[in-house]
């Protein structure tokens, strides 16, 4: 058996434009229906969201035999637990919070097998590996695995040069709420200061070679980000689709209509 290539890392490299959605509801079911979407990347978050490797597993293999790639967001930087994500067959990590290069380092480190990282080798119980069915895995392995580094911090932003530079460092990714809410402006995101900082950061990731990366809701804010180099961008999340869906279907069927009540 073949190892799986990576097509979002090489996509990454070729800077081509990929539009993702995160996926947060934790259901092999609902990660099928957005597999089938048109969608060319998902990311299963485990930091915000009840996801944990148990449950990542079968989202995994639900997408499998659709076109969209799959990352990871694990909730830390634990190497354990990154072990684990990669055993299971993620080949991409989105890791949140990464504040200087010693952090960096640190996750090229855990993605990585000896000599070049930490990661343990275990290849019989993967399924990555396809328990010992891709032949020479472990040899390959280093060279498909994916570093996301998710800049959302003021520290992050005042590190990015070094962060960028450390090699193993395939990509990096701006999350705009939780870095408004680190420059000051907390739920406020579209606040001119955040998006000049987000515009700055996103310039400065690709004139390092690497890829850049937003999560934008607005289609033109979105097309000015890509504009200004990002490559890969999330468009939304899965709760708010459903959320935001449900909400207008209920008030559709209530709106004049006296009498009506979301509890009759």
């Amino acid at each position: 058996m073949d190892m799986p290539r990576n097509h979002f890392k090489r996509r990454l490299h070729e800077k081509r434009l990929q539009v993702g959605l995160f996926v947060g509801l934790a259901s092999h079911y609902s990660m099928e229906i957005l597999a089938s979407a048109g969608f060319d990347w998902l990311v299963i978050d485990a930091e915000h969201s009840p996801n944990n490797p148990a449950s990542v597993l079968p989202q995994l293999q639900a997408a499998a035999p659709y076109p969209p790639q799959l990352l990871v967001r694990p909730m830390n930087h634990d190497p354990a637990l990154i072990k684990q994500y990669l055993d299971i067959g993620a080949q991409t990590l989105l890791v949140p919070m990464v504040d200087d290069a010693a952090q960096a380092a640190a996750l090229v480190r855990a993605l990585r097998y000896p000599p070049q990282g930490i990661r343990g080798v275990a290849s019989s119980m993967a399924r990555a590996a396809c328990w010992n069915g891709v032949e020479g895995y472990v040899r390959q392995a280093n060279d498909q695995v994916c570093l996301v580094v998710q800049i959302e911090t003021r520290q992050g932003l005042e590190n990015l040069d070094a962060i960028l530079a450390v090699e193993g460092v395939d990509a990096a990714f701006i999350g705009p709420a939780d870095l408004a809410a680190s420059l000051g402006h907390l739920g406020d995101s579209g606040h001119p200061r955040v998006r000049e900082a987000i515009e700055d950061a996103i310039r400065r990731i690709v004139a390092s070679g690497k890829a850049a990366g937003v999560f934008v809701t607005d289609p033109d804010l979105a097309r000015h980000y890509r504009d200004c180099g990002a490559s890969f961008i999330a468009v939304g999340g899965d709760t708010t689709l459903l959320r935001n869906a449900a909400v207008k279907l209920a008030a559709a069927f209530r709106d004049g209509e006296p009498g009506v009540t979301a509890s009759s």
